[in-house]
């Protein structure tokens, strides 16, 4: 769990307010054979608290520049407040199980060179397809998959909490905020979400389901630089 005072404050129809010297970095989406990993783009620059932009239309970005004034931005939040483990779905495989909440942002390291992490929980019955299961599901930014062992414990990756700007090039595109190590999430209305160990947070301004990416980047092609 997080430390100090790390923490993301939503305005309303305004940019995240990022405190607690959360670490920031650009990272960027690259294939690699039948899977995907993360490589560090671009240095950031680094500050006790940095306001993201959420409109998609900053001059300066990742940071938020007031374009959302002008853009007369509509950030209202329409993300479900219920718990992860209420919305998501319980798939079953033969040696491990996964939750599926269907928040998606297209990241695509759920998939792996033997398969996607549906197609290998329900093949889950060799120790080769369990752990390339374990590492589709844990490595999915969105955090929509969770694997659980046949005891009923979740498997989560540890990681430090920290802010990655993903960048897509194989699909053209600016991806979302990744936000990991369950750092503190607060809505305009002063209300927490839920914290998680892995979030992908909307920076395009067209996401339906915001605060959080629903890979509504793609279509609208969203760009924030050449």
């Amino acid at each position: 769990m997080t430390q100090g005072r790390m923490k993301i404050v939503i305005l309303k129809n305004g940019p995240y307010i990022v405190s607690g010297n959360v670490p920031l970095k650009e990272m960027i989406i690259v294939p690699k054979g039948g899977h995907y990993e993360l490589v560090e783009g671009c240095s950031l620059p680094q500050s006790e608290t940095y306001a993201l932009c959420r409109c998609g239309k900053s001059k300066n970005p990742p940071f938020c520049d007031g374009a959302h004034i002008k853009a007369y931005f509509n950030g209202e939040e329409t993300a479900s407040r219920e718990e992860y483990d209420k919305r998501a779905e319980l798939l079953e495989g033969s040696g491990l199980d996964m939750q599926d909440d269907y928040r998606c942002a297209f990241a695509r390291f759920c998939h792996r060179d033997k398969g996607d992490a549906w197609e290998l929980i329900q093949n889950s019955n060799c120790e080769e397809n369990i752990r390339e299961a374990l590492i589709a599901a844990s490595e999915c930014p969105a955090g929509r998959l969770t694997a659980i062992d046949k005891e009923g414990n979740k498997i989560e990756p540890d990681l430090e909490p920290s802010i990655n700007i993903i960048q897509d090039p194989e699909m053209g595109v600016s991806s979302g905020i990744y936000v990991k190590g369950y750092i503190p999430i607060e809505s305009k209305n002063g209300e927490q979400y839920e914290p998680r160990s892995r979030v992908m947070l909307c920076r395009c301004g067209r996401s339906s389901n915001k605060p959080f990416c629903d890979a509504t980047h793609i279509p609208a092609e969203f760009k924030d630089k050449e």
